[in-house]
């Protein structure tokens, strides 16, 4: 394979199908804002819907939502129980790319998702918090000002 198709293995080049939707997105984004509005309201939401459920929701500007867990093997323990047991796929953040003891999940809503979804989200992450007994959001709070 490698000997006659070195264009497969070496090119860099999208392909040109990609290339044309990216081109067509761009072009829909210059002139419609609700994306834009509703991917701030749903990252907003998120944060409000998970740190009522007491979740230990940190501090964002973005429309990043980082839950704070604490501890790596929690962390990939909850992502893969939202995972295999309620279908929900939510990236780990470990060391190195954040300080030790600050481990968390990154929950990156889109403006497509919805009420019921992060409903959904709320109710896994409390089943997960509950069944690996992660702390809570006072308990987090505190690790953090430590």
């Amino acid at each position: 394979m490698r000997s006659y198709a070195p264009g497969f293995i070496f090119t860099t080049a999208l392909p040109p199908a990609i290339c044309a939707a990216a081109t067509a997105a761009i072009r829909h984004l210059k002139s419609s804002n609700w994306e834009r509005e509703q991917h701030q309201y749903r990252a907003v939401h998120t944060k409000a819907v998970l740190a009522a459920a007491g979740l230990p929701v940190m501090p964002s500007e973005t429309h990043i939502v980082p839950v704070l867990v604490g501890d790596p093997e929690s962390c990939k323990a909850a992502s893969d129980l939202l995972l295999t047991e309620h279908g929900i796929y939510i990236q780990p953040i470990n060391y190195p790319t954040v300080p030790r003891g600050m481990e968390r999940l990154r929950i990156t809503p889109s403006p497509y998702h919805d009420d019921g979804m992060t409903d959904a989200l709320a109710k896994a992450l409390i089943d997960v918090w509950e069944r690996l007994d992660l702390p809570r959001e006072d308990q987090a709070l505190a690790q953090m000002s430590a």
